[in-house]
């Protein structure tokens, strides 16, 4: 495949809501409808936005700052910067470069990338096209486990022979969320976007129906698709990666996480798509973080600025990851606009550090946050493309 092509910024965007407000004005309604959309009435989509906002940082003055940066330690490797790509599916719906812009991007600026099982442009592209960069960031696949466990398999091997250093395995997508921006929209895939990476899947089985039964509990659910914790322990017989877990909101679901040591937690409630109303990753974090100690823990959800991204560092993050805005970007320039949203939070993180009186982030601790009532406005938090 072709290297991306190059773009420029388009003027007046300065932060990541002017992305996104410009990229409304360039997705069709389909494509809008399927990354900026959540599920039911998106509470939780606007909630994790608003949590974030609801924190307020506490600055110390006339502290030594020279020599700050902003590098984080991560399963082994040294980023950076502590911000990720987070997986998101189908992304040449928001550019024809699709995946392998938001790769490019990812390792011009040291971000850590975790790709989609859901990718639009194979895994093997993907990984081929950045490997050998000798600045990029952790390069991770993510997993939705498949009826067909030697399919999965094989899915595990193509990742390992092609260089992917950990596996995210998603956990909270049992079934889709009731997306009613996308039925309203009715949603599907243009032609020529599918998911590469699961051409070959053999169907699943017939599923035959008493009356009186459910379609999703006596049927999809039935399906091995549906991972449990024994099917966490299966995964770990077939794999040398280290595999984290995306989805965990709930400590004891992080304690058992930790008991079969596992190497790190993803907070996240899918970028409220799939269950509307649970509660926030930022006010979720520091209950996660107290259940497993060192555990590494990482989180998403609503993350817009860089003083987001210390927020999640003092509540004992050890990385954040960002979904819609670096896709929002790519529908913009391409891997131009990728970068650039990267570019934009790193600089703001570096300026919220500075400005709160904390050189490097191993530093950042519940310290760094007020803990009175917030008299911070939260007046976006019902914009739509949050």
């Amino acid at each position: 495949m072709n290297a991306p092509t190059v773009a420029q910024i388009p003027p007046g965007i300065v932060n990541l809501d002017d992305h996104a407000r410009h990229a409304q004005t360039v997705l069709d309604a389909n494509a809008w409808a399927y990354f900026s959309g959540g599920a039911g009435d998106e509470i939780t989509l606007r909630a994790n936005r608003s949590a974030w906002d609801a924190q307020q940082l506490y600055p110390r003055v006339l502290q030594a700052l020279a020599g700050g940066h902003t590098r984080a330690q991560l399963l082994g490797h040294s980023l950076a910067h502590p911000i990720l790509l987070a997986p998101v599916a189908f992304q040449r719906m928001a550019h024809p470069d699709g995946e392998l812009a938001s790769a490019y991007a990812a390792a011009a600026l040291g971000a850590g990338l975790v790709l989609s099982t859901q990718s639009s442009i194979a895994l093997e592209t993907i990984a081929n096209s950045v490997i050998t960069e000798s600045a990029r960031g952790p390069l991770f696949f993510q997993l939705y486990l498949q009826h067909d466990r030697g399919f999965t398999r094989e899915l595990l091997q193509r990742a390992e022979q092609a260089g992917y250093e950990a596996l995210v395995l998603t956990v909270d997508a049992p079934t889709h969320g009731a997306r009613d921006r996308e039925r309203r929209a009715g949603f599907k895939l243009p032609p020529g976007i599918s998911a590469v990476n699961l051409a070959g899947l053999p169907p699943p089985p017939p599923i035959v129906l008493q009356a009186g039964q459910s379609a999703l509990f006596d049927g999809l659910l039935t399906q091995s698709t549906t991972p449990t914790w024994d099917d966490v322990a299966w995964l770990q017989a077939q794999t040398r990666l280290p595999i984290l877990l995306k989805g965990i909101l709930h400590p004891a679901d992080a304690r058992q996480a930790a008991a079969l040591g596992l190497a790190g937690i993803i907070v996240s409630n899918h970028g409220g798509r799939t269950l509307d109303t649970t509660p926030a990753t930022a006010a979720v974090l520091p209950r996660i973080k107290d259940a497993v100690g060192t555990l590494p823990v990482l989180v998403d959800g609503g993350i817009r600025r860089g003083t987001d991204v210390l927020k999640a560092m003092a509540l004992g993050a050890s990385a954040v990851l960002i979904g819609r805005p670096y896709v929002y970007g790519l529908a913009n320039a391409g891997a131009v606009g990728v970068a650039h949203v990267l570019r934009l939070l790193r600089d703001e993180l570096e300026i919220a550090m500075a400005l709160c009186g904390c050189k490097t982030l191993d530093k950042a601790s519940p310290a760094l946050l007020f803990e009175g009532k917030s008299t911070i406005g939260i007046a976006n938090a019902t914009d739509s493309y949050l």
